[in-house]
Order: structure tokens, then sequence, then C-alpha cells
């Protein structure tokens, strides 16, 4: 098993990556090997000579049609040979690729072509008949005769600052933008990639992210740069964990990537003691947890967003570092500096959260046709004259080793009842215990009980879990506020079209996935019954029997002043916040009541204490479940 190379916080040894850029590299190993196979789709193949030629004669009919240097040239193929071949003949015509995932809505695809004003479309006929008719050629990708081979590519002097390809992301208005990533930006990860992973000839790697995700770059031009085989994979095996996993077997992969959803689910995988599979990359969503012991291949993890040319910082992830926190991100990769800033854009102090901010030469050129957008987000780089950092609204901090931890996105804190929350600290503490698998935190929005937290559990088949059990459990962890109101089961994630978890897809609570507890004991007295009634109302539960603690049914205290302020209005007394507390349960707090009714009869005769519920303006779910789920 290799040893990767660690590298420190800030990459020390800078190289010059365009010393050959990749189009050169690539036409290097076609010039060495044109014999030896360069993709694998299926039962298809593709030579390295075959795939420079047929690339060569694509590259021509591009620049006949008007592609040179920065023209975007839109890419809507399915994951196939024609795929690769597009998108080298592209760059080799001068041209940016735009991916265009074949299984995006044409809304979307067409919103592509319209903002980059592609001249030219390399797909299918079929594939273009889906989209909106528009001022773009579509191109198909036939293999050519064999007297049309082009010996030759078109003569084109890459510069570091021309575009190689500009791939879109979602935007926060839900229009989404093109991201310009250039020559240097693609040159500089490929050489980083090649060292990190001491990448050969004989290695196999794998393509398996969406087509739209920008990993699915990272996935192929170091290859094909370093002379290693390409294997593409089926869409039906790519997002299945146990189908994936005998395909990486049985195709003899040395090397992968797969999104971390998916590769969380290998984790639990049963391997081989030995395989081919050497190194595991993985990255696109949070790490949560440590490989097991024995694992045959090392796992990276990997972080960086689009706009920084895929990856930023890297790093190997053991199974003897687990313990109390998460996964790192690793480390900044070559060429690429990496900051944890305050809002005045100062370094925070080692172990402290700030924001991601991002330099070096992966930094993208910025948004295509958004300069205001791109002044906002790609700024001056304080520390380095003359370069510019990408504020990434990532939170982390570095520790003392170096490392970076990843803290989540700035937006997607929680704030409960005055509180700031991090998600993942609850995630941490939920998969610490054994019989879940992985968990996720979402947030409800209630105009009578406030903001509370729902998580959702991929948990073992046989487990038994309750409710109160889990957050029992959750006890020794965490304070009270940051204890889930409701757990949810769930089977898998859903996931995004790029292997991301699809938050929007979470399925709705219901009495059949809802934890909830054992049968209650049914309460004794009248009234008993009007108090397990009052905080069914007030809680959106039912089934609440006498031993059932308000705590631990999700009451905290802002809902207990509401609850003192009914138990008044019904029982005619006044009980303190500290005998909530100290008597949480239906039974305990009935008794108290009964005490205190016993008093008012003692001074002013019976007390009234209606036995009749109030009238309720909303329904009652079972015990556990919520009435809602926001959008997220």
């Amino acid at each position: 098993m290799m040893a990767l190379q660690e590298r420190p916080f800030a990459a020390s040894r800078p190289s010059d990556p365009l010393e050959g850029c990749v189009l050169q590299k690539i036409a290097e190993q076609a010039a060495l090997q044109p014999q030896e196979t360069a993709v694998f789709a299926g039962s298809r193949s593709l030579t390295r000579d075959a795939l420079a030629k047929w690339s060569n004669r694509l590259a021509w009919q591009l620049r006949a049609g008007g592609v040179g240097t920065d023209v975007p040239v839109g890419l809507c193929l399915p994951r196939s040979l024609e795929l690769v071949i597009g998108a080298l003949g592209i760059m080799k015509a001068g041209g940016a690729y735009v991916p265009m995932d074949p299984g995006y809505p044409p809304d979307r695809l067409a919103l592509m072509l319209e903002d980059t004003a592609a001249p030219v479309l390399v797909s299918t006929p079929d594939l273009a008949r889906r989209l909106p008719c528009g001022a773009w050629t579509v191109m198909s990708v036939e293999a050519p005769p064999p007297d049309e081979c082009c010996a030759e590519a078109p003569p084109i002097a890459v510069n570091g600052s021309d575009l190689a390809y500009i791939i879109y992301t979602s935007g926060s208005t839900g229009k989404p933008k093109g991201v310009e990533i250039t020559h240097r930006g693609l040159a500089s990860l490929v050489s980083w990639h090649v060292e990190a992973f001491a990448v050969t000839a004989s290695d196999k790697a794998s393509h398996v992210a969406g087509l739209g995700f920008d990993a699915a770059v990272w996935e192929m031009w170091p290859y094909l740069a370093a002379g290693a085989s390409l294997h593409l994979c089926d869409d039906t095996t790519r997002t299945s964990a146990e189908l994936l996993r005998d395909w990486l077997l049985a195709q003899g992969i040395t090397i992968g990537f797969v999104p971390t959803p998916l590769t969380e689910r290998l984790l639990r995988s049963e391997w081989p003691e030995t395989t081919a599979l050497r190194v595991l990359l993985t990255g696109g969503d949070t790490l949560r947890h440590y490989p097991p012991p024995g694992l045959p291949f090392v796992l990276v993890n990997n972080y960086g967003p689009t706009e920084c040319t895929v990856v930023a910082t890297s790093g190997i992830v053991r199974y003897e570092d687990g313990g109390g926190e998460m996964p790192s991100i690793g480390r900044p990769i070559a060429n690429t500096q990496v900051y944890v800033l305050d809002g005045d854009r100062l370094p925070v102090r080692p172990g402290t959260v700030g924001e991601i901010y991002v330099g070096g030469d992966g930094v993208a050129r910025g948004y295509h046709k958004r300069p205001e957008l791109t002044a906002q987000m790609f700024v001056d780089d304080p520390f380095v004259p003359g370069s510019r950092l990408y504020r990434t609204g990532d939170l982390g901090r570095i520790r003392a080793d170096g490392q970076i931890d990843f803290g989540g996105r700035i937006d997607e804190q929680i704030k409960i009842r005055g509180y700031r929350i991090e998600p993942n600290e609850i995630v941490m503490a939920l998969n610490a215990h054994p019989d879940i698998h992985d968990s996720l935190i979402v947030t409800r929005d209630d105009a009578a009980v406030g903001s509370s937290l729902i998580a959702y559990l991929v948990l073992d088949p046989a487990a038994t879990l309750t409710r109160s059990a889990l957050r029992t459990f959750l006890r020794g962890a965490l304070p009270e506020y940051m204890l889930p109101a409701s757990f949810i089961r769930i089977e898998t994630f859903p996931l995004t079209p790029n292997g991301k978890i699809d938050r929007a897809a979470l399925p709705a609570p219901d009495e059949t996935n809802t934890l909830t507890d054992d049968a209650p004991a049914l309460p004794h007295t009248s009234i008993e019954g009007r108090v397990a009634e009052i905080l069914s109302s007030l809680l959106r539960l039912k089934n609440i029997g006498r031993d059932d603690n308000f705590f631990l049914l999700g009451g905290h205290s802002l809902l207990g002043a509401q609850l003192i302020a009914r138990l008044r209005t019904a029982f005619d007394v006044e009980i303190a916040l500290q005998q909530l507390f100290e008597a949480p349960t239906v039974s305990g707090l009935a008794a108290e009541i009964g005490r205190l009714t016993g008093a008012h009869h003692s001074r002013r005769g019976a007390a009234h204490i209606p036995c009749d519920p109030p009238p309720q303006t909303e329904p009652l779910v079972s015990r556990g479940n919520v009435i809602e789920l926001p959008p997220t």
C-alpha cells in the first residue's frame, strides 16, 4: 500500500504546472503508447491514438464553426467514449467546454447555452431535440472514416489565463451561475494529483461522478495526462454501493473517486483482504465517519469549491485518527493557499472557527457574465499582493497540526432559542450510537412551538431505538438545547444527480418513520388526564402517558412558560418554572397541582378543574411526529 505524501498547511514547494499543459501531456502519451487503451466504456474502448485522431477531427470541425480561444461550447452527452472525445476536442480547438448533464431539465440546459452564448452544442440529434430552438449549431461526435482521421490537432497556443471549461453551479437566487476555470487551474490540479497519488500508466481509474459535478472533470484529465486508463461506470452501477463495490473490484480499479454519501455506504461494505484498489478519493459533502480497521485501501478526504478547480485541500483519513472529531479535510494542495479569517478578513487563532478563503493557481477567473458577483466573491489577497482569494462561505478551523476542520456553511448555522448550533456537532454525537449508521440534522419552524431540531437517521436494520432512549443517550454529550425534538428513520439519504445529499427530497415525517416510545402508561386521575391533554396540544403530540417527561418530549424553557400559563388557566394554580424542572412528568405535575388545589380548597372551597379539553385548532399526530417540515 502506498504512503501518500502529507503536505504542510501552506504548500511549500510550488511548481510551474504549465511547463506542460494538459493537452500537451495527453498528446505525449498518445505518441508514447498509441495502441494502449485510454478509455473503457462497457464493451467499448478507445486507444490513445484513436482518441487523439478522433478529437483532432472534432477540433478542426469546431474551428471551422467559429470556435477559438475562450469560446464556450456546450457538451451534452451521456457518460461515454464520445463524452471524452468531445471534451478533448473542444479544448484542442481552443474553446472552453461546458459540461451539461443530459439528465438535467431541458430548461436548465437551454439556460446554460443561452447564458454562455455558445455557438456550438456537441451532442446527439436525439438529445438536442429535447432543447428549445436556439442560435447554436448542433455538432455530433461521430467516428470518422479512416481517410478523414487527422494526424495533427489545430495549432493553438494555450495560455494559463485561457478558459479550459465553464461549469454551472446552483445560485442562491435559483438561477445557476457559470464558473470560469482556466488552463492554469486545470494544469495545477493535474500536476498535483499525478504527483500526490503517484499515478502511472499502469493505473486504472474510475469515472463515476455526476456529469454536471466538477469532480467529473477531476476524474478525467489527470489519468489521460499520466497515461493511465479511464473506466466509465454505467449510471445504474454508480448509484448503488454494492454494485459499485463489485464493479470497482471486477474492473481492477486502482484509484477512484466516489462522492461522500456513497463512500459512507462503501465503508460499511465488506471488502476482500486484498484488492487492486489502493486509493479511494472522496469529497463533495461532509465526511462523518472514519474508515473501519483493515480497509484494504487508503481513504483520502478532499474539499474544494467549484470556484477553485475542484480540490483545495486533501488528506488521508485513518482509522486510528477517529475520536470525538469528524475527519478533517486535510491540508492545502500544491500551489494553493487556504486561510481561515474573521469578519475583518484577519486570521483567527488556531482552533477558532472562521470563514475559509482559498487562493492560488486553482482560483477561477470568475463567474461568467456576472462582474458584480465576481467582485463580491473573488477578493484581493491581503497576504499575497496582486493575487486574489475566493471567499467560500464555508466555516472551518485550523488544528494545531495544520489540518483543517470543515464546519459547514455560514448560512447553515442553526439558531435555537438564542443559541448558535453547528449541526455537525449533533451529527457526531448521534453517530457515536452503535445502532446509528448515519444522521442528518434539519430545522423545523413552527409559529406556536418555535424552531426545533429534526434528526434523520440511517439505523441498523435490527435497531429498536425509542425516542426517549435516544435523547437520554445524547444527554451524555449535548446540552438540552441541542437535543432533537424528533427522530425520523430513513433507509438511505436521497441524493442529487451529483451525489450530494438532497435535503429537499427528505421524506416528510409521519407515523411510519418517526421514532416513538413504548406504549405509555395511561393517566390514573382526571388531573393527570387533563395535564396530558394540555401537553398534547402544546407539543403537537398524542398518546402522552403519565410517566412521560415534558423535556424528553421536546419541551424547553420557553415552551415551559407556555405550559405554566395553560396550567394556570386550567387549574387556577401558579406553578413556578423551578417546579416544572423538579417534576416534569405528567404524574409529577398532576401531584403538584393536586397539592396546590388542595391548599386552595382549604382556603377558598373546591377548585374548578375542567375535564373537557379546549377545542383544538390543529390536528394532533402520533407521539414524536411533527406537523410540517419546511423546505430546506
